[in-house]
């Protein structure tokens, strides 16, 4: 159940919310970056760019405060042999998406895009990107706040104001998944996966200038090891910009 606390309300509202919340974290007054690698196992130029986003904090010294990484799997080259079990189709929807917004009529693998635009210069030189993009002040402010996990599902407050119209996506991540390949392109290996996108939300709407809070859900993945589980909301305007990005890790106390 997803319940739409409205506009006019928010404000004497919001403190009772937090108040229940177990965990909870707020976006800076500076851009947060989103870094969005769409890959599929079924790839084989693929394992190269996981590992860059794997280890792409420790090379570059950046951390969450600065860009959030989120890893889509996309399901078009299941066809190859080898169906990628993080593969949805609602990933390969929002890469046409951004395609399109770009005028671009190709999707491929592996695609970086970084606030919202396309980066083809990923082995060098996005750190740099990324660090432009936190000079600039937030177009949005979101707020993240757990309440708890019941039936294996994490119950959460998304809150979101932005000075422009925009749509407000949330999404589970979990961190150090590993995958052995039997067929395709990637048989044989093994393949470690960071910042995958388990589960994805449906789209909030958010008027510029109205704060909005909603009551939201996820359901956990089947057998998802709850320490490596984080959530992640960012407002994207219908441009495709990301006006700003948030991560908030599960609570040590529902581990």
């Amino acid at each position: 159940m997803k319940a739409l606390i409205l506009p006019g309300i928010f404000a004497c509202l919001a403190s009772s919310l937090q108040a229940a919340e177990i965990c909870s974290k707020s976006s800076p007054a500076h851009t947060v970056a989103l870094l969005e690698l769409y890959t599929s196992e079924g790839c084989d130029s693929c394992p190269p760019a996981d590992k860059t986003i794997s280890r792409l904090y420790q090379s570059t010294g950046l951390n969450s405060e600065q860009v959030i990484l989120l890893s889509l799997h996309v399901d078009y080259w299941d066809h190859l042999g080898w169906k990628d079990v993080f593969g949805k189709k609602t990933f390969t929807e929002r890469q046409r998406h951004l395609a399109d917004l770009a005028g671009s009529r190709t999707v491929y693998t592996p695609e970086i895009f970084i606030a919202g635009k396309e980066i083809r210069n990923w082995r060098n030189g996005m750190a740099d990107d990324i660090r432009r993009i936190n000079q600039k002040p937030a177009m949005a402010s979101l707020h993240l706040g757990i309440e708890k996990l019941a039936d294996n599902k994490l119950y959460f407050n998304l809150q979101g104001n932005s000075r422009q119209d925009a749509r407000l996506h949330f999404a589970l991540i979990e961190q150090g998944l590993v995958s052995k390949i039997q067929a395709g392109e990637n048989r044989g290996a093994s393949l470690q996966h960071d910042f995958v996108a388990r589960e994805w939300g449906d789209a909030y709407q958010l008027a510029a200038g109205k704060p909005a809070s909603f009551a939201s859900q996820l359901t956990l993945p089947v057998n998802a090891k709850r320490k490596n589980l984080s959530l992640l909301a960012f407002a994207q305007d219908k441009q495709g910009n990301i006006l700003q990005a948030l991560s908030l890790p599960i609570c040590d106390s529902l581990q």
